[in-house]
């Protein structure tokens, strides 16, 4: 092949619409997060700064970064079973709020009653701040575990119930009616008509959960001193006066936050009908 067709080809590669958006969809972020980590060198190279430059962080944590699954025996672990322990405690939680908030959400959702009634209640425990719980669970389950499982519950659940009866009483009038026409029972009309009309909503309710969750967990792991998990590593670092440490585990906690709610977008893409997206 000749040099002439070798460049040919490369523009022809190059010139397909979607590989070019694909390359735009890689390329952008990638520039933008390189301008970022120059901002941050610039701002952060005065001698008098108190945060550490991007250099620095990699320097003081060069051992937790290419070792991240290292293993010394109690909380002195890598970053992996950091991360791990605490998505462990995540996904029970999580789980935990979506059969919750999905139940509830229902049931608000159907009786206008029962929703006039939870209402207030609702909208006043949502805005109450993950941390503002902490001693709450920690004074009624008296255990370490159980309150944080309690803490990412109480922040996740709120927008599951929120969304999943919003999505219920959105449901058109016109598929009420045929279901009232075909006389479908109570199962039939749950599985047939109420929940495929509020799975756009609920998975929206799931979505916002599963980051709320996530970020619950730094609340949760400080109520659970000398354990494994990213939130309790914060808050030991913090106390040891270690930045580098905090920052390079903020980058884990963005990182799982945004691979989480992509794996929640993939299973609503999965099973979601195209029209419904």
């Amino acid at each position: 092949m000749t040099v002439a067709q070798r460049r040919a080809g490369s523009n022809s590669f190059l010139s397909n619409p979607k590989v070019r958006e694909r390359l735009d969809d890689i390329l952008t972020p990638l520039v933008a997060f390189i301008a970022l980590l120059l901002i941050w060198q610039l701002l952060t190279s005065s001698p008098t700064s108190n945060l550490p430059s991007p250099i620095k962080v990699v320097q003081d944590t060069w051992i937790l970064i290419i070792y991240p699954f290292y293993d010394k025996g109690s909380t002195d672990k890598g970053m992996f079973w950091q991360v791990w322990n605490s998505l462990q405690r995540v996904a029970i939680g999580y789980t935990l709020a979506a059969v919750v908030g999905i139940s509830l959400g229902v049931i608000v959702g159907m009786n206008r009653r029962i929703s006039k009634g939870l209402d207030p209640i609702f909208q006043i425990l949502r805005t109450v701040p993950p941390l503002a719980w902490v001693p709450i669970a920690l004074a009624a389950l008296q255990q370490n575990q159980p309150a944080a499982l309690f803490v990412i519950f109480i922040t996740a659940v709120w927008p599951i119930l929120i969304n999943t009866a919003v999505g219920v009483r959105q449901i058109p009038q016109d598929y009420n009616n045929v279901a009232q026409v075909l006389q479908l029972s109570k199962s039939e009309y749950f599985f047939k008509i109420l929940f495929p009309s509020a799975l756009p909503y609920i998975f929206t309710g799931l979505r916002i959960a599963i980051g709320l969750a996530w970020l619950a967990i730094i609340a949760a792991e400080i109520v659970m001193s000398g354990i494994v998990g990213i939130g309790f590593f914060i808050w030991n670092a913090y106390q040891n006066g270690e930045v580098s440490e905090i920052i390079l585990a903020l980058f884990y906690i963005g990182l799982v936050g945004w691979g989480l709610d992509k794996l929640i977008a993939q299973i609503q893409y999965m099973i979601l009908p195209e029209s419904q997206r």
